[in-house]
């Protein structure tokens, strides 16, 4: 058989959710062959596109689409300075759409490539939130009776209000923003906690993310009240350069620690990892490049007893998804996979999604991600131009930004 090479990358940007998503294709010498890979960046989707355009493409036309790690490899290195979200991404798109082919070279879906399944069903957890209590309780029990045993709780957008009791005095000509108070954002979760716990007791397995808005001493105080309710765990208490202060949580609370959503290279990750201060890692997989350094990060966390809790948001395509259940079913160290669900129209544009009965996602054995792309369809759903960044903007009640 000669060898296949690549013949053209391409991009496609789709709403179907009223979030744009990145997919990128990837075509061979064999014209039937081509693969997917989610390079999703919503919030930088027009710089991911021009970077595998304009700058990956041109790099690997006529490449041996076998050689993964030597593409890897060298998507990382070309561009000099590396690990940035946007250049993460675009070789996401392209080492996923690899992985993809490689699958259906072998006649074999990925989690097989990577040493086969270690469980058959994937444990997920939803988000419950509300304005209010009330709300709150009902998210819960709508996922309790779809079988979710897993649920991260939370009230409000970032930050926390309980019963919308905040009460905030912005200073003249306050910018606009997502302000909050972090001492009531504390006291709101508490008695959130308290509620969930009083009301659904002990066989229900809650988390909550604190989304690095609390300073370092309030999250020392926040972990220890946490402990009262035994957390599945608490994710993302610090921002990413402020790893070394994990080592003080991890000495003075046994609430069990989650974080690595915003991490972009295993600088973030390695030393927390080592010195097991963290019980979950949480990165997004095209953040960091796709399932290639996935595969690493999970081997090397396995060795230290850190699970891993793949960061999945609504911001994530149906293929990204499968990519990391891929990992899920494969990984011995699995711990959790956060999961937003799939609206119809996703289905539509993404044939072969996962599906979902009792809590657990199940692979359909595909070759390859198993998940498509209906490029036709796609058309239906253009990118969305007037996303709403405003939870982004986080502010104290003086109207400091609070940076994640």
């Amino acid at each position: 058989m000669s060898e296949i090479v690549i013949r053209d990358v391409k991009t496609f940007v789709t709403a179907p959710r009223g979030i744009n998503l990145v997919v990128v294709k990837v075509e061979t010498s064999e014209p039937e062959l081509y693969g997917y890979g989610c390079a999703t960046f919503t919030w930088r989707h027009k710089a991911v596109v021009t970077a595998v355009e304009e700058y990956l493409k041109p790099l690997f036309v006529e490449k041996n689409v076998q050689n993964i790690q030597e593409i890897w490899q060298s998507m990382m290195g070309s561009s000099y300075w590396r690990n940035s979200a946007v250049l993460n991404n675009a070789m996401s798109g392209v080492d996923e759409a690899l992985w993809d082919i490689k699958g259906k070279l072998a006649g074999m879906p990925v989690y097989d490539l990577l040493g086969g399944k270690c469980r058959e069903g994937i444990a997920l957890y939803r988000h419950a939130d509300g304005k209010n209590w009330e709300e709150v309780r009902e998210c819960i029990y709508g996922y309790v009776e779809e079988g979710y045993r897993y649920i991260r709780c939370h009230m409000g957008l970032y930050g926390g209000n309980l019963d919308s009791r905040q009460v905030l005095v912005k200073p003249e000509n306050a910018p606009e923003g997502a302000y909050y108070n972090p001492r009531l954002y504390m006291q709101s979760v508490v008695e959130l906690m308290d509620k969930v716990r009083t009301e659904f007791g002990w066989n229900l397995e809650i988390m909550h993310d604190v989304h690095e808005r609390l300073s370092l001493a309030d999250t020392l105080t926040f972990a220890r009240e946490m402990e009262a309710f035994k957390l599945f765990f608490l994710e993302d208490c610090v921002r990413p350069d402020q790893g070394e202060y994990l080592r003080y949580l991890r000495e003075q609370t046994s609430v069990p620690l989650a974080i690595g959503e915003l991490f972009t290279n295993q600088t973030e990750w390695r030393t927390i990892i080592q010195n097991q201060w963290i019980d979950f890692i949480r990165v997004h997989l095209s953040d960091i490049g796709g399932i290639t350094p996935a595969v690493r990060l999970a081997h090397f966390a396995d060795v230290y007893q850190v699970r891993t809790a793949w960061h999945g948001p609504n911001d994530l395509s149906p293929i990204g998804m499968a990519a990391q259940m891929h990992l899920d079913l494969a990984m011995p160290n699995f711990g959790i996979q956060e999961f937003s669900g799939f609206e119809d129209a996703e289905r539509e544009v993404f044939p072969g999604c996962p599906e979902v009965r009792n809590g657990y996602a199940y692979l359909s054995g595909a070759p390859g991600i198993g998940t498509g792309f209906d490029e036709k369809l796609a058309k239906k759903y253009p990118a969305n131009e007037n996303v709403n960044f405003g939870w982004l903007f986080s502010r104290l009640p003086d109207g400091t930004p609070v940076r994640p």
